[in-house]
């Protein structure tokens, strides 16, 4: 898996093409990221980096945590994400990771929690149709059969009723339209997961070749 970023989901906007198309995007503060920690194969049995993303107060820090910043020679960071190496990938503790890695053109893989539904029902969890909605029925929105060979039985995979949403999804293949490295911020083509301000992570996409935004 190649080496990422972690940022902030900022909001969505458009921007124009030469010839004047609109281009919807997302615009994503991605980094600057610190590599906290080098695992190698020989200490730890693989190869990866942690890398940290954005500033944390000493005071709501704990004491593992503090430990293992002051370990590595760096400041306590809100969010740490770990990055398997591939052959040929080369990092060093406290080196500093920025939107420069990233290329308009480039495709890349966002993850992301989505936004939370709470509890839902089946038309708009799985997508069911309901029942007659004239006068007279009873099943306007309840699911209906499950299935089931007897009451004691029902089959896995069933869409029923339940939590929806905050879950992690990945957006792959999205077209990296501008990189501004001054402000730190990547805008990429379509939606990505989450709210404005949560939590993503930009990595390059195993997809092969450039498409244009």
């Amino acid at each position: 898996m190649p080496v990422g970023l972690l940022g902030k989901k900022l909001g969505m906007t458009r921007i124009y093409s030469p010839t004047g198309e609109a281009v919807p995007v997302t615009v994503i503060e991605a980094g600057p990221c610190v590599v906290v920690q080098r695992k190698t194969q020989e200490r730890d049995g693989y190869e990866a980096v942690q890398i940290g993303y954005g500033e944390r107060r000493r005071s709501r820090t704990n004491q593992p945590l503090t430990g293992h910043f002051e370990r590595h020679g760096v400041s306590p960071k809100q969010h740490l994400r770990e990055w398997r190496l591939e052959p040929g990938e080369e990092y060093q503790e406290r080196q500093e990771l920025t939107v420069a890695m990233f290329a308009e053109g480039q495709l890349v893989d966002v993850v992301g929690r989505s936004k939370g539904k709470g509890f839902q029902g089946v038309i708009k969890r799985h997508g069911h149709h309901g029942g007659p909605a004239s006068h007279g029925s009873k099943v306007h929105r309840q699911p209906m059969s499950s299935g089931a060979t007897d009451a004691a039985r029902v089959f896995p995979g069933r869409g029923m009723p339940g939590h929806m949403g905050a879950e992690q999804v990945t957006v792959r293949g999205l077209v990296v339209v501008r990189v501004d490295k001054e402000r730190n911020l990547l805008l990429v083509k379509g939606a990505v997961p989450g709210a404005n301000g949560g939590l993503v992570a930009v990595r390059p996409s195993k997809k092969t070749g450039k498409r244009k935004g």
